[in-house]
């Protein structure tokens, strides 16, 4: 006789997801400085390799980084010769960051790495638990940026 399983409660889930969030980001981000970044200069240049030369605010814009923290990043970055801020030809007041051929090289190997590990914790999962957990997670997001609306509490006066 098979054993029907039983719906996971939100709460539950809620608690499982939080959890595994902060293992897996304590693991990448420990990953991460051990190869010399502070896990916001790898967002910065990661960004810069997928997607090639920048504004501040669009990065900011793609890693969920405020403009403050922005700046800080790539001034780090570019002291160590990693990046480089570009005037725009046709507008003076836009300035672009950009990768060096340091800069590229050394994001590459970091990020090659980064695979691997993010490989490494989901070799447990089968294929299909991937695209349930890619789609679930999904739709989840989706929900909370709509948000969803919650029934409001009525007091007793």
């Amino acid at each position: 006789m098979t054993e029907m399983k039983q719906m996971v409660p939100a709460p539950r889930l809620w608690l499982v997801l939080a959890r595994a969030y902060h293992s897996i980001s304590t693991f990448i981000e420990g990953s991460i400085t051990s190869q010399g970044l502070i896990l916001t200069d790898f967002m910065v240049m990661e960004v810069l390799l997928h997607k090639g030369p920048l504004t501040i605010s669009a990065i900011g814009e793609k890693v969920l980084l405020a403009s403050a923290s922005m700046t800080s990043a790539i001034d780090r970055l570019e002291k160590r010769g990693l990046v480089r801020r570009k005037n725009c030809a046709s507008d003076r007041r836009t300035r672009y960051v950009e990768l060096t051929c340091d800069g590229k090289g050394f994001i590459e190997e970091i990020y090659a790495r980064h695979v691997k590990d993010l490989e490494s914790i989901t070799t447990g999962l089968s294929e299909g638990e991937r695209r349930t957990m890619y789609e679930g997670l999904k739709k989840m997001g989706i929900a909370a940026k709509a948000g969803v609306p919650t029934q409001k509490c009525k007091t007793a006066v």
